[in-house]
């Protein structure tokens, strides 16, 4: 049996960390490339998990600040990008996660997230995190890939520092040696020591930073070993960044899933999931 942790209530349908239910599913492209793309994998990835009755939350970025190149992709922009989320949002009634890059966005973003991200390479940025918790809103703290699971004990009292304790921590991978992450399934049950519930991101895992020169390169191959091994140890949601295409995406394209593959990886996800937490 998965040990109980703090609840973190999204609403009624999403609560973290609550045992009795199925891990959330986090997902959608890395980047919002336009609208009609965003809304279709929406509704694609929403008509799997409610057939497999799993609960879910949309992932896009608005702006990928960390890209390798000056030359990358990075999207819309926060206020055409936070536009496109607040339609996704109204017209397929799904809750909306997206990271934030800079303490004067969170405010702004809060408008429209249900969900605030801090991204990895910014775990530790303290006036990022501290105004994110201000807000009130979920903040979900991506471990950095140079944190050990404890180094996250700070983190997670910077944020109840400001009176807010709806908190979710991801883990992301570690970085070993250069362009490879690996990820050390310890830092799970470690990281839920803190008390709050546990995402493990399956895809950035399998991500090779900057290991295609101008672009990260990645080998999603491996996701399904990694979510399903995660799932064994037992999480509280699953992260996974999907493209119908992700071979022409404009992020992150080589570590994304095929959106045709995802209800396959899912199903057994979920059926180890149920194992481990009626066990």
């Amino acid at each position: 049996m998965l040990k109980q942790v703090r609840a973190v209530k999204l609403n009624e349908s999403i609560i973290f960390g609550d045992n009795t239910r199925p891990f959330v599913l986090i997902a959608g492209p890395c980047v919002l490339e336009s609208l009609e793309r965003a809304l279709m994998i929406a509704e694609r990835v929403k008509e799997i998990a409610a057939k497999l009755g799993i609960p879910y939350v949309f992932k896009a970025s608005y702006d990928k600040a960390n890209r390798s190149s000056i030359h990358s992709f990075r999207g819309p922009g926060i206020e055409e990008g936070l536009g496109y989320l607040a339609k996704i949002k109204k017209e397929l009634d799904l809750p909306i996660l997206s990271d934030i890059h800079s303490a004067d966005q969170a405010a702004v973003a809060a408008e429209v997230l249900d969900i605030i991200q801090i991204p990895a390479f910014l775990s530790r940025q303290t006036d990022l995190i501290a105004a994110a918790a201000e807000t009130g809103k979920i903040v979900n703290v991506k471990k950095g890939q140079f944190l050990a699971p404890w180094d996250i004990d700070k983190v997670v009292e910077k944020i109840e520092s400001c009176g807010n304790q709806r908190i979710l921590l991801t883990e992301r991978g570690v970085s070993f040696g250069y362009n490879n992450l690996v990820v050390d399934m310890r830092s799970l049950p470690r990281m839920r020591e803190t008390g709050y519930p546990v995402v493990f991101d399956a895809t950035h895992s399998v991500q090779l930073p900057g290991g295609a020169g101008d672009v990260s390169g990645g080998d999603r191959k491996y996701v399904p070993y990694l979510a399903r091994a995660a799932a064994g140890v037992g999480i509280d949601a699953l992260f996974m960044e999907v493209h119908d295409n992700p071979d022409e995406a404009l992020s992150d394209g080589p570590n994304m899933v095929i959106l045709d593959k995802l209800e396959g990886i899912l199903k057994q996800v979920l059926a180890i999931d149920r194992i481990v937490k009626e066990g």
